[in-house]
């Protein structure tokens, strides 16, 4: 297994301790390790592909895991957020953002049975990057609510709300692309 792949497994192995810190408050400073952790496994996300790309390292494995771990990661975060009552993260967002990720992953099974991996587009990797951002932005809003700061609040302008309302956007176009560029796959006969 090559370095890349090994940095997307490492990804899959921290989303079960990022939940873990999430959620266990009495773990000293919970929320600021699964910060940690959290932003750690988007540093692999960012790092695994590059490193794949300039060591022509890509494989059908890492194609397929990559894209996998991006979005068990994300939903899981977005999990925790809707079970925590993080006011300014609508469900219907999660909702939006899950339904996305199952019909994309449904279109990756599809051209599997093509021998086709696709791979991601750059709307897809602008939506990732928008729900990472963002993601961290909630996490260390939270941490800093607990000493009664509130960074994300300037002049009345919500900048929480801003990056959901990016990220938001990014996953509807990305998802509208995706599945565009690849209805062919889909056989309704």
């Amino acid at each position: 297994m090559n370095l890349p792949n090994k940095l997307t497994m490492l990804r899959i192995i921290l989303i079960p301790v990022f939940v873990v810190l999430f959620e266990f408050e009495n773990i000293p400073h919970h929320m600021i390790w699964a910060t940690v952790v959290f932003a750690l496994a988007a540093i692999t996300d960012q790092l695994d592909g590059h490193l794949a790309r300039k060591n022509n390292q890509v494989t059908s494995f890492g194609k397929l895991a990559d894209p996998l771990a991006d979005k068990l990661l994300t939903i899981s975060a977005l999990i925790c957020f809707v079970e925590e009552g993080v006011e300014f993260l609508p469900g219907w967002v999660v909702i939006l953002i899950i339904g996305r990720e199952l019909i994309v992953t449904g279109i990756r099974m599809i051209a599997l049975t093509d021998n086709t991996v696709i791979a991601a587009s750059i709307w897809g990797k602008a939506k990732t990057v928008s729900q990472l951002v963002t993601i961290i932005a909630i996490m260390v809003d939270m941490i800093l609510a607990d000493f009664s700061i509130d960074l994300f609040n300037w002049g009345g302008v919500h900048v929480m709300l801003i990056l959901i309302i990016i990220m938001v956007v990014l996953t509807l176009i990305s998802g509208v692309d995706y599945v565009k560029k690849n209805w062919g796959l889909l056989n309704f006969k």
